[in-house]
C-alpha cells in the first residue's frame, strides 16, 4: 500500500482488514467520512494546507490503527 503522488497512482488500499470481525462497509463508509470531516476541519483550524485529500488520511488512520471504528453488534454483516 503505497501512496505516489508523482506517478499518477491512486491510493487504494486493501479494506480487508477493516472489514475483518464483520465489519459492514456501512460502518466504515461513515467513519471514514466522519474523520475525514474532522481532519478538514482541523486543517482549516490550523491553516494547513493538506498534501492528501481527507479521505485518504482518514483510511490510512484506520488502516494504521490510529483511529478505530467502534461497531454495534447489532449493525454487523449488513
Amino acid at each position: 500500500m503505497s501512496e505516489e503522488r508523482n506517478n499518477g497512482m491512486k491510493f487504494n488500499p486493501d479494506l480487508t482488514p477493516l472489514l475483518q470481525n464483520h465489519t459492514s462497509r456501512y460502518s466504515l463508509v461513515i467513519a471514514t467520512a466522519k474523520r475525514a470531516r474532522e481532519i478538514a476541519q482541523e486543517a482549516k483550524d490550523n491553516k494547513e494546507e493538506l498534501l492528501d485529500k481527507p479521505v485518504s488520511l482518514a483510511l490510512k488512520e484506520l488502516l494504521d490503527g490510529e483511529y478505530v471504528l467502534n461497531e454495534p453488534e447489532e449493525i454487523r454483516n449488513i
